[in-house]
């Protein structure tokens, strides 16, 4: 597979040399939902990725999966479930690879190769928590 990329110096790295570049998480006014900014390393495979956010309690109030991603530079939208105004939250990333399974076999999750972790801290709005019917 060929994979190009912006910059010809930046040189594409082999699965157990993958780090995340940066992480970060904006918070929309609303309080409800996040905007997420992962970039990875250019690479040599696809990489994959869980995104998890905890509440100010540490407990999993959202969670995305990234499968084989084919760009470096990753955005998405995270909803909070019920987001606590002023709250200070935690977004883990955590990079990794499946390996390829067997024929007409399914991935087995359970022997995935972490690569990389990182995890930012970002806090919601202070106010009145939005209406959400």
């Amino acid at each position: 597979m060929d994979i190009f990329f912006q910059d010809p110096s930046e040189v594409p790295l082999p699965p157990e040399e993958m780090r995340i570049r940066e992480l970060r998480a904006q918070v929309w006014p609303d309080g409800t939902r996040v905007r997420v900014y992962l970039e990875v390393d250019p690479f040599q495979r696809r990489p994959s990725a869980d995104l998890v956010i905890s509440d100010p309690a540490g407990l999993e109030v959202t969670d995305a999966s990234i499968v084989e991603s084919m760009t470096r530079k990753m955005e998405i939208t995270m909803h909070l479930r019920h987001a606590q105004p002023g709250g200070m939250y935690t977004l883990r990333a955590i990079l990794f690879y499946l390996p390829p399974p067997p024929e007409g076999e399914p991935p087995d999750p359970s022997q995935r190769l972490v690569v990389d972790t990182s995890e930012v801290h970002f806090e919601t709005p202070v106010g009145e928590p939005p209406n959400v019917a």
